[in-house]
């Protein structure tokens, strides 16, 4: 489902060449008429969050239109807001406010510059987080094709080896989906085209991917829900976060435990935890585990094939959806994630 345009029913008394020209421009765009009162906002103004009841939220903006206002001359600022009310994303913004001939209104064109900036950062440190990790099972394998060769004659040696292979290839092969998904998270803004989704209906789906795991580890997923708050953004990625959760949980529990999802609202933030009976994780490591390829016990992680990349993965998608991933821990008793994204509440929406 596609976000609605946003207008107000003001919009209506603009010239309607006005208002189709606006439409066609790739910036976003407000119009706003004395008292900053807002009686244009383009398709995306909703999700950039810099109204609310018909007003500018940001200092900044709110500044620079009025200067124009009482200088009758153009003005164009840089500004910076952050992605939602909560975590530490933000947005890059260049704006242009523009006095209309004879009239009292300020048109407010807006270009966000995050996106390039961000690739930008992508392509500079991408490829040195990746080269070091890939070098472990790479070099792995030609150790082990190595020793298979030279015990050619012994089919219990062979055999030891090549299950081995086996296991480093299956690392291999996960680490490269991880490294794919972290690129792809990092190479588009879930914000620029967003849709609507329930969290219960994410969660449900997340679940859903996670039985073949949790049944094999004799482990029982159990969801439970208060509300069904709506978000906005990329519908695979915030999947992909859950699911990253729920697995983590999983792969760091004993057999025959509990793993239990559950969604809240409250005060605009929809809150989706995922708590475990697992080992827990010491507090000097817990401001750690976002950072990619970071494991706080590399052993357990060889074991259960953890890439060191899901975590960060999470952290990604709830910044780049306005919101932030919190833990609480405690060593031998279990470890409870809170992914926290901004509800989704459109400007004008009754």
């Amino acid at each position: 489902m596609r976000l609605r345009r946003s207008e107000s029913s003001s919009a209506r008394e603009l010239p309607r060449i006005l208002i189709e020209t606006l439409a066609q421009l790739d910036q976003d765009s407000l119009v706003l008429a004395p008292g900053e009162v807002c009686t244009y906002a383009s398709h995306g103004i909703d999700r950039l969050g810099i109204l609310k009841d018909g007003r500018i939220t940001s200092p900044e903006l709110l500044a620079l239109v009025r200067v124009v206002r009482r200088t009758k001359l153009s003005r164009t600022g840089n500004i910076n807001i952050p992605r939602g009310p909560i975590g530490e994303g933000s947005r890059d913004l260049t704006v242009k406010a523009i006095g209309l001939d004879n009239s009292e209104l300020i048109l407010v064109l807006i270009s966000d510059e995050s996106e390039a900036q961000r690739v930008h950062e992508v392509r500079r440190d991408f490829v040195a987080n990746i080269s070091h990790e890939l070098k472990t099972p790479i070099g792995a394998l030609s150790l082990l094709s190595e020793a298979v060769l030279s015990a050619k004659n012994e089919p219990e040696s062979v055999e030891k080896f090549a299950s081995r292979m086996q296991h480093e290839a299956k690392r291999l092969t996960e680490l490269v989906q991880e490294i794919i998904n972290l690129s792809r998270l990092q190479d588009t803004d879930p914000l620029q085209v967003a849709s609507e989704f329930h969290i219960n209906d994410l969660v449900r789906e997340a679940v859903d991917q996670c039985k073949t795991t949790s049944e094999a580890k004799r482990i029982t997923i159990t969801a439970s829900t208060n509300g069904d708050a709506v978000v906005i953004g990329d519908g695979d990625q915030l999947i992909m976060a859950i699911h990253n959760l729920i697995e983590n949980a999983i792969n760091y529990s004993p057999e025959n435990t509990n793993v239990s999802v559950t969604t809240d609202e409250k005060n605009g933030i929809a809150e989706i935890s995922v708590a475990d009976q697992g080992i827990g994780i010491a507090e000097q490591e817990q401001e750690r585990i976002f950072e990619r390829f970071y494991r706080v016990d590399p052993a357990r992680s060889r074991e259960t094939g953890g890439t060191g990349l899901g975590l960060s993965i999470v952290k990604h998608v709830a910044t780049n959806h306005g919101g932030e991933i919190t833990v609480w821990s405690s060593q031998n008793v279990g470890s409870t994630f809170a992914l926290r994204l901004p509800v989704y509440s459109p400007e004008g929406a009754n």
